[in-house]
């Protein structure tokens, strides 16, 4: 009786470790399905990018430099442009003006610092100085044309049509083959005439590098591909994610743009989008919270310094 009740229990571990080897194997099995379909993801959903670590290390080793007594007061110039372009990029643009500022009491001559300036005085509505920051850099650098790009804008904003056309003319004519030079000239005449505004861009479009992704922004807003199709291709040309992110900050700023007048919130849907991906460089993200708030009945002064 023993052995028997030996030899039973040595089958009932066997069959228990085996049922549990078993249940471990489904356990297994089971999260893994449960993971795979958890990670079918919308490549529409704009995934906000992460501040690189090399921007950290640039900007606390330019922040170590600038404690060094050995540098001139030109290099330190430098630094500070350097370190608030970074700032910039990531968003700190109040930390980016105090920089921009110092450098140009060390180096008045920086164009590119003037221009940063008038940007963050467009961004909060302080349109006679963002005009006189502009024209700081247009005077020391006249092909300067992101400077007439910004100052256009502000110029838009500010209701000036007329000689915002100018300056986006002056920009588009820069570099014809940039949609996006295309489309900044085409909100400007569709605030004067969005029929003159088509045709303009309709002649323009026979001038553009086709391929170029933007290409696809315009022909949409000339009519030649639908909103969904436009969509789709920002999704479908970009697999690294900070690719997708940048695409995604244009074409749902174009979009947003485009429907503000047919359909206020689904353009003030497409802008916070924009703002979701973080893409804090690029001209979409820099100027969606102003379009945000001039959606909701708000001025530029109601935008929160960032």
């Amino acid at each position: 009786m023993l052995l028997k009740l030996s030899k039973v229990s040595d089958l009932t571990k066997s069959a228990v470790l085996l049922a549990a080897l078993l249940a471990l194997g489904a356990c297994a099995q089971k999260p893994s399905a449960e993971v795979a379909a958890v990670l079918v993801e919308n490549p529409l959903e704009p995934e906000p990018v992460a501040v690189s670590y090399r921007t950290e290390i640039a900007i606390a080793r330019i922040s170590e430099l600038l404690t060094k007594a050995e540098t001139t007061d030109e290099q330190r110039a430098r630094l500070f442009y350097d370190r608030g372009v970074m700032y910039d990029s990531v968003g700190l643009r109040s930390l980016a003006r105090f920089d921009f500022l110092r450098a140009l009491r060390l180096q008045p001559d920086m164009a590119d610092a003037y221009n940063f300036i008038g940007i963050h005085h467009t961004l909060v509505g302080n349109y006679t100085e963002a005009y006189e920051s502009f024209d700081a850099a247009l005077e020391l650098a006249p092909d300067y044309d992101y400077a007439y790009l910004n100052r256009g804008i502000a110029l838009l904003y500010d209701s000036k049509t007329a000689l915002a056309v100018g300056d986006f003319e002056q920009f588009h004519q820069a570099k014809p083959e940039d949609p996006y030079r295309s489309l900044w000239l085409y909100f400007a005449d569709a605030n004067l005439s969005v029929p003159e505004a088509q045709a303009r861009l309709a002649l323009n479009q026979t001038k553009l590098d086709p391929d170029h992704w933007a290409s696809k922004i315009v022909a949409f807003y000339l009519g030649k591909i639908s909103e969904q199709e436009l969509l789709d291709a920002a999704a479908t040309l970009n697999s690294d994610q900070q690719q997708l992110a940048e695409r995604l900050c244009e074409v749902y700023f174009y979009l947003a743009k485009w429907h503000q007048q047919q359909n206020p919130s689904k353009a003030l849907d497409y802008y916070k989008k924009v703002l979701a991906t973080n893409v804090y460089e690029f001209v979409e993200h820099r100027y969606a919270r102003i379009e945000m708030n001039r959606l909701r009945g708000l001025d530029a002064s109601a935008i929160p310094v960032e």
